[in-house]
């Protein structure tokens, strides 16, 4: 074979395989060979199904005494609390993602209510003669307003948003809402210390804690007249964790205050009902009536 006739055998051979690759290629449609290797699931993860939040109370629905006041601090406590479904079941509430956590910070610290309990404070803490740097009259009354309203902030974006994302935890209280006495009011008091995660486990309270302990160092800032030092720091961290203790106490038994209150409540099964999450729609086959 001369030259002449190798070259040809070898064009021939590159021409054949150019046609035989051009015939291959089209069997991958319009999916890429990288994009058809790896599942659609992985590519867009699919969330589990999980409880979404149900409100258990309307403040339209009330027309009683006080309707504004009680109905705006219902939702307040309700806010930062999940109803535990009273049937065993699969499903876990939603986990809050860092947004819905930084929304719940914005949400809860403007609330009415706040400034409601802020001045009253201040007021006590003015006839008490607490900070007695701020001084009397409308002047040291404004400051010591000013000053609640900031340890309250403070406080919300420390324990709602800031170490609650950092640690992976839900910044809410869990409520049983049946059982015995003792036994709501053990879980209602040991939520200080366990916590609930963003993947529903049980783990120490890492955000409660921390949160009291930088909240009392920063209030610091503007409290010139805090006693500094170990001891009392201490006793006030412990006095603010006691005071979350409450709190959490009155979330887990708020339910039948109000129906002592004669508050529109939803009943347990109601509540139940709404947290379900509704079925799929059936998805269309392409299948027309009639058709084989």
């Amino acid at each position: 074979m001369n030259r002449f006739q190798r070259q040809l055998v070898l064009l021939s051979t590159l021409a054949l395989s150019a046609i035989a690759w051009g015939q291959l290629v089209p069997q991958f449609g319009t999916i890429t060979p990288v994009a058809g290797l790896v599942p659609t699931a992985v590519l867009h993860p699919v969330p589990p199904p999980c409880a979404k939040r149900a409100e258990p109370f309307d403040v339209d629905d009330y027309d009683g005494p006080f309707n504004k006041l009680i109905g705006r601090f219902s939702e307040k406590l309700d806010r930062t609390t999940v109803h535990a479904p009273r049937h065993h079941t699969s499903l876990k509430p939603c986990a809050l993602s860092a947004g819905e956590k930084f929304r719940l910070f914005v949400n809860d610290s403007i609330d009415p209510v706040n400034f409601v309990g802020i001045a009253w404070s201040a007021g006590t803490d003015q006839l008490q003669h607490t900070d007695p740097s701020y001084g009397q009259g409308a002047a040291g009354y404004s400051k010591r307003v000013a000053a609640g309203a900031a340890d309250n902030a403070t406080g919300d974006f420390f324990g709602m948003f800031v170490y609650p994302t950092l640690f992976h935890q839900d910044p809410r209280y869990y409520r049983v809402g049946h059982g015995s006495v003792e036994g709501r009011l053990a879980h209602a008091l040991e939520h200080s210390f366990v916590a609930t995660s963003d993947s529903g486990k049980h783990i120490f309270n890492y955000s409660e804690w921390s949160t009291t302990v930088t909240t009392k160092l920063v209030t610091n800032l503007y409290h010139p007249d805090n006693p500094r030092g170990f001891g009392p720091t201490s006793r006030r961290v412990g006095f603010s964790v006691a005071n979350d203790m409450g709190w959490d106490v009155l979330r887990e038994f708020w339910p039948e205050i109000a129906h002592k209150l004669k508050l529109p409540f939803r009943t347990h099964e109601e509540y139940d009902a709404a947290r379900v999450p509704a079925a799929p729609a059936p998805s269309d086959t392409g299948i027309t009536e009639g058709s084989h």
